[in-house]
This record gives C-alpha cells, structure tokens and sequence, in this order.
C-alpha cells in the first residue's frame, strides 16, 4: 500500500558498537526517504565510530575495524544528514526505543539540535508486537510471505531498512479499515494515527529520566482543561526528585539542574531540561 504522506518519510536503521546511548557509537545508517509523491531515494553510511568495534559486533554485522578504518566520522556526516532529515517524519523497526534515541545522542554529541519531538516517529516494531507480537525476520514472513533470509543478508542496516519499509507497507495493507473486519485490528493510513499507535511509553526524554504525569491541584485530583482533558506535566522519574514536577524542583532547588548537566546523563535528556528550564524563566517575566 502506497503511505498516506503529510511531510516526507525517512524509514532508517542503524547498527552501532552497542547498546548505550552515551558511550557507544553508529557504525552504519541507512535510510529511505519516500516523498509526499512516493518517490524513493535511498542513502547507506559506513561510519568510523573513532572507537574500538567490539568482536561481537563485527562478527554480527560484518563490518569491522578494518571496514570503517578510513570511513567518515559522524560529524563529517552530520550536516548533510540534518539537511536530508529536516521537516521529514521516521520510520524504524524498534526506533522509538534505540535508533531515533542514538541518532538525537549522535546529532547533538557534534553540536547540532535536531529537534524530534516535532516528528511523527512511526515504529513497526511496535505496531507489530501490539498485533502480533514477534521479532523483524517473522515480521517479513507474517507480512510479506516469504522468509527474510531468502531476500536479505541478516544484520545489515541496508537491508533491514528495506525489510522494514516492506514490512510497514504489509501492515497498513493488513490493517487497512476498508477491508479488516475486525475493528480492533484496523490501523488507518495516516502518519498521525500511526505515530500515535508506536508510542510506548510516556516519556519526555529518551532515556525517560523525565516523564509526563497529571497534574494535581491542591485536593489532591486531577486537574482538567477546559474540554475535560486530563492536564499533563514534566516530572523526574528517578532520583531524590522522583515524580516531583521538574517545574518546581528547578525553582526550589536550581542547583540540581547544575549538577545533571555535569553529569552522565545523555544530551537529549539535558536538552529536554534545558527547554523546560527556559520556559519556565520565560513565564516568570
């Protein structure tokens, strides 16, 4: 099924020296970006990550310290991914949880904000473990009916990323509400619906150190909005502050902002903090 596009979609994996967001690194991107016009253009990176590929990996991915060796750095990359990526929406397979979250780390460890929270971030990963509940090789099968090592070399970002994209468009031909009869598998193609179908959690930040919560009024209820929504604010989710709103820790306690931005936390995490910081000083004039 062709997607139902409002702004251009990036459908992207990457592979990575590991799983944590402050020290490791990408090693490979790959991305296709479907236009409003269903146009295709596709783009693959090999990245030096300018630290040590782990045995693991490289056996897993196939692309070791001698493969990136003379590769560009991320930084040389950055810019003209940024360019690539501005006003697009994302796609991925588990991307909510790692990719979209490694990439944001990646763009702002070389000084630039790209700032996610203003795309759409659609996750067949997602979609299909709430329908289905399996992993991207039963995905293909499930959806595509054939088996993926027929048509892709296993743990390769080039070729997880066209799985996925085919994947996605199985998904929405699956789930299309013209022809499912059940109403509770139906998934309309539409970026805002999917975006709001791949969502997880309640985080604020990536790594979740800041979360959304209702907001309480002095007797201790919800507070509500003028159409009987629930009101949602910015608590901590962790530390001595844990599930206080990060309104008023930055009022009574403005040391505490010091002490996380030199600390380990990730730079998404401290720029979320940041933002709520300078709105918060913002309302106060």
């Amino acid at each position: 099924m062709k997607l139902n596009l409002k702004k251009p979609l990036v459908i992207f994996d990457l592979e990575t020296t590991g799983l944590d967001l402050v020290r490791d690194r990408i090693i490979q991107i790959s991305y296709i970006k479907v236009g409003i016009d269903g146009s295709e253009k596709r783009g693959d990176h090999i990245i030096n990550p300018g630290i040590m590929i782990p045995k693991e990996v490289e056996e897993l991915t196939g692309i070791t310290n001698e493969v990136v060796k003379d590769k560009p750095n991320f930084k040389m990359l950055a810019q003209s991914l940024c360019n690539e990526f501005e006003g697009c929406d994302f796609a991925g397979f588990n991307s909510n949880r790692f990719d979209i979250p490694m990439l944001a780390e990646e763009f702002l460890r070389v000084g630039i904000n790209f700032d996610f929270s203003k795309c759409r971030m659609i996750d067949a990963q997602v979609i299909f473990h709430k329908m289905e509940k399996r992993n991207l090789a039963a995905a293909y099968k499930f959806y595509c009916g054939r088996k993926m090592e027929e048509d892709f070399e296993a743990h390769r970002a080039d070729q997880d990323t066209e799985a996925t994209y085919r994947v996605l468009q199985g998904q929405l031909d699956m789930y299309n509400p013209e022809t499912q009869e059940e109403e509770e598998r139906r998934i309309p193609n539409d970026m805002d619906a999917l975006n709001e179908f791949s969502k997880m959690n309640n985080n604020v930040d990536f790594a979740g150190r800041i979360v959304w919560s209702e907001a309480k009024g002095p007797n201790g209820q919800p507070l509500k909005d003028a159409d009987g929504n629930s009101v949602m604010i910015e608590v901590f989710n962790f530390g001595k502050y844990k599930d206080q709103p990060v309104a008023t820790v930055l009022r009574i306690d403005p040391g505490y902002y010091s002490w996380i931005m030199g600390s380990d936390f990730t730079y998404n995490t401290k720029q979320v903090l940041t933002r709520i910081r300078l709105r918060e000083a913002a309302n106060m004039k």
